[in-house]
């Protein structure tokens, strides 16, 4: 890999004089390639994948940028994203990581609860993005649960039926999307800025305790949404949870909406890795159905 496009635009983006010393590749990520691109005073966090899904690192820089905006929570500055000769790439701040602690669950609790305060008059993003590989709509809408049904789930749906994922699959996810609405009876729905995609392995902590979070896939929608994800693959503790309740009380029924939410990205799994995923989501969908009933 030739550093030197890539250093040209760091150098672009922030003014100051930055010439590659090392590169050195990264653990860790499932779609992109990752390095750690050192100077002489500064380092920097680089991803790299095929110029055909450029899209997708413009739409993190986006996302980490809005999420900065806020200074709710530490995320890695985005520096900058473009093409080489032969690959997309995208620049990031470099950050340490130490080790989390109660009091870093805590304060994640808070300053997650802080971000998702931010609002805006639309459900939806200014553009779609992805999650993990798969396209995201963020379409605006007026209304949350039509713009769920819609762009999340129904999406999905298409996409598994395009796998051969039909049947009983397609039934259930039919029969949830014309019933789902009851069970946002009693809930106030806010677009709030949510992350998009917190799971335990986009969270960590740096040298000074402080939480960090990192590859959103950002949009504005209901808070509950981020929420349900953490609870999806585990990774984090009770203290954050407590914390987050705290400072922005959930609404009951949480408990069931969660289920809805975490189905889009059982579904997303689905489509991606195909495998047990079927059952469990159609497991979820019948689950989702008599509760209704």
């Amino acid at each position: 890999m030739n550093w030197h496009t890539i250093s040209e635009q760091i150098e672009k983006a922030t003014g100051s004089t930055f010439k590659t010393i090392s590169a050195r590749a990264l653990a860790g990520g499932d779609i992109n390639s990752a390095f750690q691109l050192k100077g002489i005073q500064q380092s920097y966090f680089v991803k790299l994948n095929n110029m055909a899904l450029a899209h997708m690192f413009e739409a993190e820089f986006d996302g980490l940028q809005e999420m900065a905006d806020m200074g709710a929570v530490t995320v890695p500055r985005p520096i900058v994203c473009g093409k080489t000769e032969d690959q997309a790439f995208l620049v990031l701040e470099y950050i340490e990581f130490g080790s989390a602690s109660k009091a870093s669950d805590r304060l994640l609790g808070q300053q997650l609860a802080t971000l998702h305060q931010k609002r805006q008059a639309y459900y939806g993003w200014h553009r779609d993005n992805t999650i993990g590989s798969t396209p995201q709509i963020n379409s605006p809408q007026d209304d949350w649960p039509s713009f769920w049904r819609d762009n999340r789930l129904l999406f999905q749906l298409k996409l598994a039926a395009k796998k051969s994922c039909g049947g009983r699959l397609q039934t259930l996810g039919e029969q949830l999307c014309s019933d789902m609405g009851i069970l946002f009876d009693g809930h106030t729905q806010q677009a709030s800025l949510i992350h998009g995609d917190l799971w335990g392995g986009n969270a960590a902590v740096d040298k000074r305790g402080q939480p960090v979070l990192f590859d959103p896939a950002c949009y504005y929608g209901d808070r509950e949404a981020d929420l349900a994800m953490t609870e999806l693959f585990g990774g984090f503790g009770q203290d954050f949870y407590a914390s987050y309740q705290q400072t922005w009380p959930l609404d009951e029924g949480y408990t069931t909406r969660k289920k809805l939410y975490n189905l889009y990205h059982i579904l997303n799994h689905l489509n991606l890795f195909g495998g047990g995923y079927l059952r469990q989501a159609e497991n979820i969908m019948a689950q989702l159905i008599a509760e209704i009933r």
